[in-house]
């Protein structure tokens, strides 16, 4: 008589050992996610305890994205050469410790280098969590895992910014950085008992270093000009000097990519045109909706003159409506499609960004903005889930893990681009010399005058960032329109190169 699954006792124990797995990387997720969201409110309380300039306070968050972005697909491919369990205990470790030592730091300087070796813990956790749930889960029980998993970071976009807030009110700023270190060493311990070892996934994959090191001087010429450029103007040799960068390795990564043997991003994936407006999508809507939740924060610091904690309640309702839309997009995605969905969403974050920059005053009513940032959160929580289902839907199945990682990487990118300009764009109207009140969250209690100087400016990024969510609006349209056409086709995609079996869809059914 067969035996059911959960009669099985091999299928009950890689169950336990699923679930196990599944809460180390959900821990780690939570701890990495907190860090980031908690900042975003506590900035200004870093920036006037450290005595830190605007370029330092913008640099304390760009160290982190830029290092994960450029990281990412590397720690990938060492996690094959290595192991996965190790290098997520690397990881764990590694962001445990630079977090002790950036609250020790003696000024904002030392916490951006610090910031970047936490960074780099944090790109050896990201591009890991999903292999190593994907690997435990059985195929019957991976979307419950995953569904668990992405919840993790909803929780702690929801707890990060009153964390913050309570922190730096009643504990001081180091504690933003502290009460990572308990959390920390309670994930490496239970990471160390629930992760099973396991051989590498393939030692002959390479490293492509030197597309690495384009990828690094390629962005950072661009953050570099992007940050200065308020400050010391476009004809400063600073920027100038970062947009030639950039300007030069930019094709130079692009040919280095379609030469290399294992490239860090595969070029010839775009000839898909599905991918490449799906990633392009994924790209946009992160450019245009990251700098919302600092945005906000800072407004109610720097403008209304209120301290962190009653800015962190103030942006609440957006996380909320993140992780409610995020649950409720699996029922939306079994009956419309990922690909509707995905365009709702970002039209629904276009929306949202629109009545922000329309209703974006001094004066303006708590509970107008919370309207508006519930329409963003709604649009942020729906379009993850549904982008990425799009995305990797129909790919061969031997090459989703370097796909996710490309995803991941031009997503982080996005997130990059997007604070750069958030941080750049709100400062312009402003005298150089007001820079630092803004960041330091003081600037209400220099001069009207100033106050409405940086509301224009707000006004200005908020614009930006509406134009650029709807060309992602356009792009998701495009793409299902491509969809649409080639509905009929069968076989893998022809921008898949090398393929010559079946795709993932067609082997479902």
């Amino acid at each position: 008589m067969p035996r059911t699954i959960a009669a099985d006792p091999g299928e009950r124990e890689r169950l336990r050992h699923a679930w196990r797995t599944l809460s180390v990387v959900s821990m780690a997720s939570v701890l990495t996610a907190l860090g980031g969201s908690a900042l975003n409110v506590a900035l200004p309380q870093v920036v006037r305890q450290t005595h830190a300039s605007a370029d330092a306070a913008s640099w304390i968050l760009l160290a982190f994205q830029l290092t994960t972005t450029v990281l990412m697909v590397v720690f990938g491919r060492l996690a094959d050469l290595f192991g996965r369990r190790a290098m997520y205990l690397g990881g764990l470790a590694t962001y445990t410790v630079a977090s002790l030592l950036a609250g020790l730091a003696p000024d904002a300087w030392v916490i951006v280098a610090l910031r970047v070796v936490q960074a780099a813990g944090g790109a050896m956790l990201l591009t890991n969590s999903a292999a190593l749930v994907t690997a435990a889960f059985p195929k019957s029980r991976l979307g419950e895992g995953m569904g668990v998993y992405t919840a993790s970071f909803s929780i702690a976009q929801l707890a990060g910014p009153s964390l913050g807030g309570l922190f730096t009110e009643h504990l001081g700023w180091r504690w933003v950085f502290w009460y990572n270190v308990p959390l920390g060493i309670a994930c490496l311990v239970w990471g160390a008992v629930a992760l099973r070892p396991g051989p590498p996934q393939g030692r002959d994959r390479g490293l492509d270093l030197s597309g690495n090191a384009l990828v690094l001087a390629c962005l950072g010429g661009l953050l570099l000009a992007l940050s200065e450029v308020t400050r010391l103007g476009w004809g400063h040799p600073m920027v100038v000097s970062g947009l030639v960068v950039f300007a030069v390795t930019l094709p130079l990564f692009v040919v280095r990519e379609l030469r290399a043997r294992h490239p860090v991003v595969d070029i010839r994936m775009f000839r898909d045109l599905t991918f490449a407006l799906g990633t392009l999508a994924s790209f946009l809507n992160s450019t245009a909706r990251v700098g919302v939740v600092l945005l906000v924060s800072l407004f109610f610091q720097a403008v209304r003159g209120e301290d962190p904690v009653s800015a962190a309640v103030k942006v609440l309702p957006l996380s909320i409506a993140a992780m409610a839309a995020s649950v409720a997009s699996g029922f939306l995605l079994r009956r419309l499609g990922p690909r509707t969905v995905a365009v709702a969403a970002t039209s629904l974050t276009t929306a949202g960004l629109a009545v922000l920059l329309w209703l974006i005053s001094p004066d303006v009513s708590l509970a107008a903005l919370t309207a508006a940032l519930v329409l963003i959160g709604v649009g942020s929580g729906m379009f993850l889930p549904s982008n990425t289902t799009a995305i990797l839907d129909g790919v061969p199945s031997h090459r989703l893990g370097i796909v996710n990682a490309m995803r991941l990487m031009l997503q982080n990118t996005g997130v990059v681009v997007g604070t750069a300009l958030v941080l750049s764009i709100i400062t312009v109207p402003l005298p150089a010399g007001l820079h630092d009140a803004v960041f330091a969250g003081t600037l209400s209690h220099v001069s009207t005058t100033a106050v409405e100087q940086l509301v224009t400016g707000y006004r200005w990024a908020l614009a930006c960032m509406t134009a650029v969510s709807a060309l992602a609006v356009l792009t998701g349209f495009s793409r299902g329109r491509l969809a649409f056409q080639g509905r009929e086709e069968s076989g893998p995609p022809k921008g898949w190169p090398g393929e010559a079996g079946t795709s993932q869809s067609a082997k479902r059914s």
